[in-house]
């Protein structure tokens, strides 16, 4: 990637991270004079540039994915503890991301235990600012997925658990259930020699040719739901959050690139054809 456009997109992202941080700060509560879920956001982008650097100069992406997770951790502990008062609401709202982001941060963290590297980082880890962009990008993702929570979180609105709550939280809970098994029945595939050339059809694999992404998008969409009743305003636009999940993965990375790795590697098998033919790219076939 040219320079330039690395350059670009750093700024583009640092921009939308603005807009997003003015968006859903409005009415909600402050510390030290400054918005809390500005403060946040501001982390957010932090924790990526500090962890940047010595990743830099080692080359190595072995801290990325899990600089991402812990971003969550952060941001969420901070806005939770800034508010003052931690209410059941908050409360649940907090838990659902910080269980969706310890359990992704141990998932990866293995995986790149076992990969060793992870070969998306071969070129960028030694340009530097296409690197940087990166990081930064990345910063826009947890902020952008995360952003209704943390609005909901700094809401100066002392809301009980109400029906938007436990319809939210049983989404999620799917989502997220699907995530795991999908994510572990892969894992299990991919340790047994035979299976080094085959692709999975088992399990819920079976019922979606990606149902990790389908997990991840429909357990944020259930944290929207529960964040909906608290957000006013400006506010709103947090609630881009599964959208924007959703437009990522299916349009940008994810489906795509990964649709197009199969094609190139079994296309014209009989097997994969007909996997294809009768399993839905991405929503969940019920049986």
């Amino acid at each position: 990637m040219k320079t330039s456009t690395s350059v670009l997109a750093i700024g583009t992202a640092i921009l939308i991270g603005v807009l997003v941080a003015l968006a859903g700060s409005s009415g909600g509560l402050r510390w030290g004079g400054f918005p809390i879920f500005a403060w946040g956001a501001l982390l957010v982008f932090l924790v990526q540039w500090v962890v940047f650097v010595p990743s830099w100069f080692a080359h190595t992406e072995h801290f990325f994915d899990l600089t991402g997770s812990l971003t969550y951790l952060a941001v969420v502990a901070l806005t939770l503890l800034s508010r003052g008062s931690v209410t059941p609401y908050s409360l649940l709202v907090a838990t659902m991301v910080t269980a969706w982001a310890l359990r992704l941060g141990a998932f990866l963290a293995a995986r790149v235990r076992a990969a060793g590297s992870d070969s998306r980082f071969d070129a960028m880890k030694y340009r530097f600012a296409w690197f940087l962009m990166t990081w930064t990008v990345q910063g826009l993702w947890v902020l952008l997925t995360a952003g209704a929570a943390l609005a909901a979180i700094t809401s100066p609105e002392d809301r009980q658990i109400d029906a938007f709550a436990l319809l939210g939280v049983a989404l999620w809970a799917f989502g997220f259930g699907i995530e795991v098994a999908a994510d572990e029945q892969k894992r299990r595939f991919r340790a047994r020699p035979e299976n080094l050339d085959r692709f999975i059809t088992t399990g819920v694999w079976g019922r979606s040719r990606h149902p990790n992404y389908f997990g991840e998008i429909l357990l944020w969409f259930g944290v929207a739901v529960a964040a909906f009743p608290s957000l006013s305003g400006w506010s709103m636009v947090t609630l881009v959050s599964p959208l924007f999940v959703w437009l990522f993965l299916t349009r940008v990375s994810g489906v795509p690139l990964l649709e197009a790795a199969a094609d190139r590697r079994w296309a014209g098998n009989p097997e994969y054809e007909a996997y294809k033919a009768a399993t839905p790219v991405l929503l969940f076939k019920m049986r």
